[in-house]
C-alpha cells in the first residue's frame, strides 16, 4: 500500500497550552505535510521536505485548508440523537420527559442500529473522529454503537448505561444483570478494533448502593477500562443525591465508597464541586469532562475552567448530545469560550483547540494514540476550510496572526468548515483533493 501525503496548513501541539505559553505550545506550519502509512502518522514536516522524502506517495493538496487532529468528544449520549434541541427542561425533567421515553425505543435493535449509523454520520460530518458515549440499558444498543464505529474504523469508548431505580420499568435492570451484561459486553468489545468499553452507571440517583457496588467490583476486575458517569451537574440534583445517600460526605463519595473512583474515571459536568471533591479528584487523577453547550442549554451552571486547570485537573471537552445542543466540537469550543468569559477568563484559541483534541484524548487516557498530529499517532485527521462562510472569510481576511485566522472558525464555524475527515488513515467524509506530483 502506498503512503499518503496530505498537504495544507498543519496545526499540532508540543505541550499543554494551559501549562505553558499557548502560542509556543502549538506548532503551526503554514505549508506543511502529514504522511500516512497503514493507519498511522509516519511523519509531519514542511511540505517541500515531505514531497522530496516521499516522492512515490499519493499526494492530496488541500492548499490553505487546515490539517488538524480529528476532534475528540469525551462525553455524549448517542441514543439522544433524535431528541437534540428539545425545548424547555432542566435536568430531572429532561430525563423524564425526553430522555427516558426515547431510550425505551432502543430495545428494538433496528432503532438502535439506525440511530448509531445516523449519529456517526453526523459527528464525522463535524470533524469528530473519537467519541465516548453512553448507550442505553439494552445490550443491543451497545452492539449497534460498536458495530457502526468498527465499520468506519473509528476509535470509540462506550458502555451499557446501568439503572435500577428512579427510571421507568422498561429502563430498569438490577445489580446482578448490570454486572452480568456489562461484563459480557466488556469481554466482547474492549480492545476489539479501536473500541474501549466503559463501565457506565448513569449517575448515583438511578443506581442503588447494591448496583454501584456491583459495578465497582466489575471495575476492580478490569481496572484498565474507563468508567464514565455524571457528577454535580445541577444544584437540585445534588440535593436529591444528598437525600438518597444521607451517609455520604458529598456527591463524589457516592461513587468513591463503592469503588467507582480512580484514574480511569470520567466525570461528566462536575460544575458544583466542594473543596474535598476537587482535591480528591485531583489526587486520584480522574478526568472532568466540560460540556458547555449542555450546561447553558439545560441551565446547569458555569464550569470554572481557570480554577480547575489551576488545580491541575485533567479536563476534556464534550458535546453531551442530546442535552448539548450541537454535534459540532467547533460550536462546543465557542460555548467553552463564552462560559469562561462569564467566569472572567478569555481562553486562547490554542487552549480551546487543545481541549477539543489533545486535552480530550488525555482525559480518555488515549493521548498516546489520538488528539495530535505526530509520528506514531493514529491517522485521525480533520481538514478545515478557514473561510467556510462569507462572515468567516471576511473576518479571517483581516487577521494579523494565525490565531486570529482560526478564531472566527471556532466562534462561527459549523459542518461547512469540514473539508474532509480521515479516520485510521481512511477518508471517511468529504473529498480528497486531486493528487498532484
Amino acid at each position: 500500500m502506498k503512503d499518503t501525503l496530505l498537504l495544507g496548513q498543519v496545526l499540532s501541539f508540543e505541550s499543554d497550552p494551559f501549562r505553558s505559553d499557548p502560542e509556543r505550545a502549538a506548532l503551526w506550519r503554514r505549508r506543511g505535510g502529514v504522511v500516512l502509512r497503514a493507519g498511522r502518522i509516519l511523519e509531519v514536516g514542511e511540505a517541500g521536505a515531505m514531497r522530496d522524502k516521499y516522492p512515490r506517495a499519493d499526494i492530496h493538496d488541500f492548499a490553505d485548508a487546515l490539517l488538524s487532529a480529528g476532534f475528540v468528544d469525551a462525553h455524549a449520549h448517542y441514543p439522544q440523537t433524535g431528541i437534540i434541541a428539545s425545548w424547555g427542561k432542566q435536568l430531572i425533567d429532561w430525563l423524564n420527559h425526553y430522555t427516558f421515553p426515547e431510550e425505551m425505543r432502543f430495545e428494538d435493535e433496528a432503532c438502535a442500529r439506525e440511530t448509531a449509523e445516523r449519529y456517526f454520520d453526523l459527528v464525522l460530518a463535524n470533524g469528530t473522529t473519537t467519541v465516548a458515549s453512553f448507550c442505553t440499558i439494552h445490550p443491543v444498543s451497545v452492539d449497534a454503537f460498536f458495530d457502526a464505529a468498527l465499520a468506519r474504523g473509528l476509535r470509540v469508548v462506550g458502555g451499557k448505561t446501568c439503572m435500577d431505580r428512579n427510571a421507568p420499568d422498561g429502563l430498569l435492570d438490577t445489580a446482578q444483570s448490570a454486572y452480568d451484561d456489562s461484563k459480557r459486553l466488556l469481554e466482547r468489545w474492549h480492545g476489539q478494533g479501536r473500541a474501549s468499553y466503559a463501565i457506565t452507571p448513569r449517575f448515583s440517583p438511578t443506581s442503588t448502593p447494591e448496583q454501584l457496588a456491583a459495578l465497582g467490583a466489575l471495575w476492580q476486575e478490569f481496572p484498565d477500562c474507563p468508567m464514565q458517569t455524571h457528577l454535580s451537574e445541577q444544584l437540585p440534583e445534588i440535593e436529591w443525591v444528598r437525600q438518597l445517600f444521607p451517609e455520604a460526605r458529598d456527591y463524589l463519595d457516592t461513587y468513591e465508597q463503592f469503588g467507582l473512583l480512580g484514574p480511569n474515571a470520567l466525570f461528566g459536568h462536575a460544575i458544583h464541586l466542594t473543596p474535598r471533591e476537587t482535591a480528591r479528584l485531583r489526587e486520584v487523577g480522574a478526568a472532568l469532562i466540560h460540556c458547555p453547550t449542555s450546561n447553558s442549554f439545560i441551565g446547569s451552571g458555569l464550569f470554572d475552567m481557570a480554577a480547575r486547570m489551576g488545580e491541575g485537573h485533567r479536563i476534556g471537552l464534550a458535546t453531551d448530545t442530546g442535552g448539548g445542543s450541537s454535534f459540532s466540537m467547533l460550536r462546543t469550543m465557542a460555548a467553552a469560550y463564552e462560559i469562561a468569559q462569564l467566569r472572567g477568563t478569555a481562553l486562547h484559541p490554542a487552549q480551546l483547540w487543545w481541549l477539543a483534541t489533545a486535552g480530550s484524548a488525555s482525559a480518555l487516557r488515549l493521548a498516546d494514540r489520538i488528539g495530535n498530529l505526530a509520528p506514531g499517532m493514529d491517522a485521525d485527521i480533520a481538514v478545515l476550510d478557514l473561510a467556510s462562510t462569507p462572515a468567516i472569510e471576511q473576518r479571517a481576511a483581516r487577521a494579523e496572526t494565525v490565531w486570529e485566522t482560526l478564531f472566527p472558525t471556532i466562534m462561527m464555524g459549523d459542518d461547512r468548515a469540514i473539508r474532509a475527515v480521515y479516520a485510521n488513515g481512511r477518508l471517511q467524509n468529504g473529498r480528497a483533493s486531486s493528487s498532484a506530483q
